[in-house]
Order: structure tokens, then C-alpha cells, then sequence
């Protein structure tokens, strides 16, 4: 694995070379020692899957507060995807600063989402795969949300918003007085 900073501290983006041959290909999606070697990450608690059918369609954005915060380590199996970190750490000199990259299977590229970010991804091709490691379990008191629409935040989605679901549509949009999160 080949380890990229952004210019958000503490984003990073992973970018793994697979092992070809007549008969396929081996690549190693994840090792808990190098990254450990490289961000000091705590052990992986959660391991999720999504698939989103419809191109242009998106899923979040999302984000999970103290004393739940996590690192989420994102990853595309099937299809593309456009997808987007964004600093919500008070005081953080990145403080509402968004990163995107394509992920896709065959760019073998992952995000490595530090705690204090909100996460959210556009379908590129239908019927994309993501595979989602957390460093900490998934709890509804601590899950946050906000628009992916939000002007203030200004994500340039590459395609027109095809489908989005009734709960991310909900999410709050930011307010004037909205100082971040702490950790």
C-alpha cells in the first residue's frame, strides 16, 4: 500500500498495485500493521458493505460524534464512485474543506477518513460496491448527517443527483453559528 496525504491533515488516500498473472490478480485490501506503521489506527470494529444501484445517485453525508467518532476506511469493489471527506473538526485549519476521489476496482485506490469527518459518495456506474472498515461501532445516539446540497459547503458533485434517500435528503443544512465538532 503506497500512502498519499490530501491537503485535509489527516485524510489520506491509499493507493494498492495488484499482483497480475495469467490467472488473475492478488492485491492486499488492508493491513492493519502499515497503517498502524503510518496513523497510529486502532483496530478495525466494524466491517460494512454497500450497493447502489443507480448512477448519480448519493449516500450521505455521514458522520458518528464523540464518544463514538471514527476512522473509516472506504473502498470500492464494483463499479465507481465519487467519493468526498469533509472536515468538520472545530477549530481544524481544513474546517468545512472537502477532498474527493474516484474509487474504483480498478484504480485499487481506498480513503482513509480520519475522526471528526462527515463521508458521502456519488454512483459513477450503476451497481457499485463499497467496502466500508470502522474503527468504532455504529451508534445512533452519536450519527450525525447533513445535506450533501449544502451551499455552504459547495461539493462539487460530478453528475446531476439522481436518487437520494428520503433520510440523507432530511439531513440538516448547516447553520451560521455551526463552530464543528470536538473529539
Amino acid at each position: 500500500m503506497k500512502l498519499r496525504l490530501t491537503a485535509l491533515a489527516g485524510l489520506m488516500v491509499a493507493d494498492t498495485t495488484p499482483i497480475a498473472d495469467h490467472r488473475g490478480a492478488f492485491a492486499r485490501l488492508f493491513c492493519a500493521r502499515e497503517l498502524e506503521a503510518a496513523i497510529g489506527t486502532r483496530q478495525v470494529a466494524q466491517i460494512n458493505q454497500s450497493f447502489t444501484t443507480t448512477r448519480g445517485a448519493v449516500r450521505g453525508l455521514h458522520f458518528q460524534r464523540a464518544p463514538h467518532a471514527e476512522m473509516k476506511l472506504v473502498r470500492c469493489l464494483k463499479g465507481r464512485v465519487w467519493d468526498v471527506a469533509l472536515d468538520l473538526r472545530a477549530g481544524s485549519p481544513t474546517f468545512l474543506q472537502w477532498h474527493a476521489e474516484e474509487l474504483s476496482a480498478d484504480n485499487a485506490r481506498m480513503m482513509i477518513i480520519p475522526e471528526g469527518f462527515a463521508h458521502g459518495f456519488q454512483v459513477l456506474d450503476p451497481s457499485s460496491e463499497l467496502l466500508y472498515l470502522h474503527t468504532e461501532f455504529y451508534s445512533a445516539a452519536s450519527e450525525g448527517g447533513l445535506r450533501c446540497t449544502d451551499p455552504r459547503l459547495a461539493i462539487d458533485w460530478p453528475l446531476p443527483i439522481a436518487d437520494l434517500s428520503q433520510r440523507d435528503a432530511g439531513h440538516p443544512l448547516l447553520t451560521p453559528d455551526f463552530s464543528g465538532i470536538v473529539l
